[in-house]
């Protein structure tokens, strides 16, 4: 043994562990097994470990199971661990046993060490006092659901909120902007700026209505199931319990798992909720594609649209501005869509009792809640807020597309038409200069016909 270090022992025997570490025996074994990445348990999910821990405490207080000084330590370490202050010590790569039972043990350990540190008279075990009522098969579930609700609740909606109403604003300021409307990338009808970005809000609006879907089967908590599921060396009350006081902590409506067998044994809730998130990015790389889209040029594109400018857009062209953070946007989509995949994949994975791909599930799904939520915002302040749409562009690709015929089929018919845009295409004229210059019809009824705003919403006529 060197200075730097010091011993620890567990069931397996005796462990060096880092001198000043707040862990044990357990955890230095399992650092030495998985040296596998750099990924780590993101905060929030330490976070629910000590809420379950804080929790469990209190519930076995009040079942008489734990004695109050030790309680009063418990309570007082899980604040700490809650709060962030011994994170540094969570040390276990996401790589690790498929249920989490090394983090789990993590905890206890770092728990159990520091309440030693505050006490020197009361012996608090990480096994006994710490993991009392428990298991890593219920308590590694139940923080991956506490954790994504968390994101869910008070990161996520929120982001979306505010992106469809940045978005839900821009509709509205350019509702009477006329523009030319494309299918197939091709000319038709037109269509106002405000009407195609009010598509867009409405993917965000069912994107949000989506991912709620998903909180009612994500806040039933597998904690009360312990090792398969029967609730053995627990009480009876302590899954209702522990959700009663978790609602409490987190102002989320959390209950009992309805089966707790299936709660280990499966993880449909965080693919349910994966499959929303993966709809989510799809909705919103589309909407961030369109926007490059409509803003491309500025003057050898599209150019109906401006977005800010924000940085300088190459080493080489100068003057150059690219939409830095639709791509950057399109570029978070593409990951929640392969984080999709993970989850999908580890969630099929369940085996019997027991789902054994914990930690990779809890690291892609809070990855793409986190990140969906931090693209929102940042979509929705450095692009939506500043964009703007070019009027006088608009005009000018409406007056060229041979799409206006349209209009003109009811009178001169679906085929004259037809010939009537070909032709206007290969003379390079518009619809209306061929119209007079054929005296298809009177200039009168030539500008009723070829007014894009009566283009806009079905004709009674």
């Amino acid at each position: 043994m060197t200075t730097n270090t010091r011993i620890e022992r567990d069931s397996m025997g005796e462990m060096e562990v880092p001198k000043d570490a707040m862990y044990g025996a357990s955890t230095a074994r399992a650092v030495e097994n998985f040296p596998v990445s750099s990924l780590r348990f993101p905060r929030v999910f330490l976070k629910a470990l000590g809420h379950i821990k804080l929790a469990a405490s209190q519930v076995n207080l009040q079942l008489n199971k734990l004695d109050q000084d030790r309680q009063i330590l418990i309570s007082q370490t899980c604040q700490e661990v809650i709060e962030g202050k011994w994170d540094e010590h969570f040390v276990l790569d996401i790589f690790q046993t498929g249920s989490g039972t090394s983090t789990n043990m993590n905890a206890n350990e770092v728990i159990a060490h520091r309440c030693s540190q505050l006490s020197e008279d009361v012996t608090i075990h990480p096994n006994d006092h710490i993991n009392m009522g428990q298991s890593s098969n219920d308590v590694i579930p139940t923080a991956i659901h506490l954790a994504a609700a968390d994101v869910l609740v008070h990161q996520l909606l929120p982001a979306l909120k505010h992106l469809h109403q940045q978005l839900d604003e821009k509709a509205q300021e350019h509702m009477d902007m006329v523009k030319i409307g494309r299918t197939h990338l091709m000319d038709a009808t037109p269509i106002t700026l405000g009407q195609e970005i009010s598509s867009w809000a409405r993917q965000i609006e069912l994107g949000m209505e989506r991912v709620s879907a998903c909180l009612p089967h994500l806040c039933e908590l597998a904690q009360g199931g312990t090792a398969v599921g029967t609730g053995l060396n627990t009480h009876p009350e302590f899954g209702a319990r522990m959700a009663e006081t978790l609602s409490t902590a987190y102002d989320i409506s959390f209950t009992e798992s309805k089966n707790h067998f299936e709660a280990q044994a499966a993880q449909d809730a965080s693919v349910e909720l994966s499959g929303a998130l993966k709809t989510l990015a799809v909705s919103l790389v589309k909407i961030a594609n369109d926007v490059r889209i409509l803003n491309m040029g500025p003057r050898c594109g599209l150019g109906e649209i401006s977005v800010p400018a924000v940085q300088p857009g190459s080493s080489i062209m100068p003057g150059k501005i690219n939409p830095v953070i639709a791509e950057s946007m399109a570029q978070v989509c593409a990951q929640v869509i392969g984080n999709d995949a993970t989850i999908s994949f580890a969630g099929a994975s369940g085996l019997l009792d027991l789902n054994v791909m914990l930690p990779v599930i809890l690291h892609n799904l809070i990855e793409s809640e986190s990140l969906l939520s931090n693209a929102s915002i940042m979509f929705a302040d450095k692009c939506i807020a500043g964009l703007q749409g070019n009027a006088e562009r608009c005009e000018e690709q409406i007056a060229w597309s041979m799409s206006m015929v349209t209009s003109l089929a009811p009178v001169i018919g679906y085929d004259q038409a037809s010939k009537l845009a070909k032709q206007a295409v290969a003379e390079g004229k518009t619809v209306r200069q061929l119209c007079l210059e054929l005296q298809l019809m009177d200039e009168h009824q030539l500008n009723d016909l070829l007014d894009p705003t009566t283009m806009l919403h079905p004709s009674k006529s």
